[in-house]
């Protein structure tokens, strides 16, 4: 609305101006013909009634709410200047002000188009969260048959079939089946999880593996789906919308500005000054509204976001870059921000010492499954340039692993689980090395040649080499670290050594992520939470700010305020280093425009009338224009911010 209506109103602002007799005065030249003169007051009435709408009546509910602001001090400094306008045409006052309610009403627009650009904040989370949901799902009826019907028509008790690979339609037991199942989006956890008859899955998982057969428990607004959608909501809902800083100034300015003016009138009525008191008080209500001040935020935040978003920052909500450089803790999600959000090979072991043919082994019996543990020791031979052995025979083994038959010779890759199975124990020669690896949190998968366990892998989720140069420049800046996370606390506690963060919470569920923000809150930290799952959603809404990782989930993007399309965690220095800068320029902006404004009350009032200088009407206006020129040269310097990753 603020966009069309900028537009058309600089359309019919540009033929005031040119035929404004001040301003040809001003600029020496001469343009009229016959009704010229009308084009002022016609025009000019249409941008006051048209352009001007939105801020008398956003001034009118300032004005009922007792909350005066900016909407309220231009709607009325544009109606003194209308009303003085009008009265001019009938000769009872001289003091048009045509070119400078249009003006006024263009600037206006185009700082609020800007700042309406700048603040819209998506409210899709929701949406996303919905989006997780099949809109179909397999029921099975009471004779076996299976029948497609919408999610909203499920009801606790029925029995569904879900496929490999597709999405669990609503919370229930497994009846039927095993499968391993991709949490990932509820807990944050890396590793698919071993399911089987008795136990529970949760709408919006994916079985990864296998067909299962599940009796649905719960639906709707009871899943713990619907569960992240209300602390979402509640979150969004509970975070404060603070006044911009603009507006409060205005509010001030406001007073200042009626109070001048009725000491005006008074002062220059009791002087016997009839006329300088008409005009000396419409003089002051209108240098009153600041043009400056209008452009002062809108015109920061603008190329703000702009100088963000050409280094891969998207900035969605302002109040968030606003209150940035106010944070003191930054809460990381681990999974997919500081780490890669995916497991690496991080060590073979071997009883022989030939972890090259141990490695050759696991990627020629994995190279058939699709399971994520699989690709990673497929990739990790590739990388390191070793063939995969020749495996025949693949067979997959839900929860346990997978085997396959090698140069003649059973292999078996698994966990714990398959080591139980087999009755074996770990070897003496691998005991040392594997306890090293569980104790910091690593996968063990262990390799069993007939019946024998010859070799093992750890594997991790592997530590970004960005996270510890971010780590490190948020403590030189003072800011304090912790890390969130879904993950075991032995995984937790090794990630918070390596990369040296100051406070950790593991094993946490989405409420508990939501409760760890409020509990730091609570002890008078202000949080900025970085994350990008489906369980960091309610976490990003509660914080403070809230910062996503581009490259994950659409909920998180829509929970957040700021999106760091890119996945390295340093980018949060960047959107630091702005705030501060842009902080800087509305301060600076708002002392300028304020300060002009203060400056030039008393002198519009006539404070200097007994030494001779009265501030003629003209002469404010102009340089009142004059100082959002100031203000929008001063918010160009922000194009010289450098807020790339790796510039800090």
């Amino acid at each position: 609305m603020f966009r069309v209506a900028f537009w058309r109103n600089l359309a019919l602002a540009i033929p005031v101006l040119i035929f404004s007799e001040q301003i040809q005065d001003w600029f020496g030249y001469e343009l009229s013909f016959s009704g010229s003169h009308w084009i002022a007051p016609v025009l000019g009435t249409i941008i006051y009634v048209y352009g001007g709408r939105p801020f008398l009546t956003g001034g009118l509910d300032e004005a009922r709410s007792r909350q005066p602001g900016m909407m309220l001090l231009i709607a009325l400094a544009i109606t003194v200047a209308f009303a003085s306008s009008v009265a001019s045409l009938t000769d009872a006052i001289d003091l048009e002000f045509w070119w400078e309610l249009a003006s006024l009403i263009v600037i206006m627009l185009l700082g609020h188009w800007q700042e309406m650009k700048a603040i819209g904040q998506a409210q899709g989370a929701l949406a996303a969260l919905a989006e997780l949901l099949p809109d179909d799902a397999e029921r099975v009826t009471e004779n076996g048959d299976i029948e497609s019907v919408a999610i909203g028509d499920l009801v606790v008790g029925d029995r569904l079939l879900i496929r490999s690979g597709s999405r669990i339609p609503a919370d229930g037991l497994i009846v039927d089946g095993a499968v391993e199942v991709d949490e990932s989006m509820l807990t944050g956890e890396s590793n698919p999880v071993a399911k089987s008859e008795g136990d529970q899955v949760v709408a919006g998982s994916v079985a990864t593996d296998n067909s299962i057969r599940v009796e649905v428990t719960a639906i709707g607004d009871d899943t713990a789906l619907g569960g992240i959608q209300r602390l979402v909501t509640e979150a969004q809902g509970s975070k404060s919308r603070a006044q911009a800083l603009a507006d409060r100034a205005a509010a001030v300015l406001f007073y200042v500005a009626l109070g001048a003016a009725t000491i005006t009138a008074i002062v220059w009525l009791a002087l016997g000054r009839t006329d300088d008191a008409l005009i000396r008080t419409i003089t002051v209500l209108i240098i009153a509204c600041p043009h400056a001040l209008g452009l002062a935020i809108p015109l920061v935040i603008s190329l703000s976001t702009a100088k963000a978003a050409e280094n891969g920052i998207l900035v969605k909500d302002r109040l968030a870059l606003e209150r940035m450089h106010t944070i003191d803790t930054v809460l990381f999600d681990k999974t997919g921000t500081l780490t890669a959000g995916e497991h690496v090979v991080a060590d073979v072991a071997a009883i022989d010492g030939d972890a090259d043919r141990i490695l050759s082994i696991a990627a020629g019996v994995e190279g058939d499954s699709e399971h994520p543990l699989a690709r990673a020791i497929v990739r990790k031979a590739a990388r390191s340039g070793i063939d995969a052995a020749d495996a025949i025979d693949f067979r997959s083994m839900t929860g346990r692993g997978v085997a396959a038959t090698v140069d003649g010779k059973s292999v078996s890759i698994g966990g714990p689980s398959l080591l139980r199975e087999l009755e074996l124990t770990t070897p003496r020669e691998l005991s040392e090395q594997i306890d090293e690896w569980e104790h910091r949190g690593a996968a063990v998968l262990h390799v069993i040649v007939d019946d024998a366990i010859v070799g093992a892998l750890a594997l991790e989720d592997g530590v970004r080499s960005e996270s510890r140069l971010a780590v490190d420049a948020l403590h030189d800046r003072g800011i304090r670290v912790v890390m969130l996370t879904g993950d075991s606390q032995a995984v937790a506690d090794s990630v918070a050594a390596e990369l040296g963060i100051d406070e950790v919470y593991a094993e946490v569920l989405p409420d508990e992520k939501d409760a760890a923000v409020r509990d730091l809150q609570d002890r008078g930290l202000t949080v900025a939470m970085v994350g990008d799952g489906v369980n960091d959603a309610p976490a990003l809404a509660r914080a403070d700010v809230g910062l996503a990782i581009g490259a994950g989930t659409d909920v998180a993007i829509e929970s957040a305020g700021v999106v760091l399309a890119s996945s390295d965690p340093r980018s949060v220095l960047g959107v630091i280093v702005l705030s501060n800068a842009s902080y800087r320029k509305m301060i600076q902006n708002l002392a300028w425009a304020a300060g002009y404004n203060i400056a030039a009350i008393p002198l519009a009032a006539g404070v200097l009338a007994p030494i001779g200088f009265v501030l003629p009407p003209a002469i404010g206006a102009a340089l009142m224009s004059l100082s959002t020129i100031v203000v929008a040269a001063n918010a160009q310097l922000l194009r010289r911010v450098d807020v790339r990753p790796d510039a800090h």
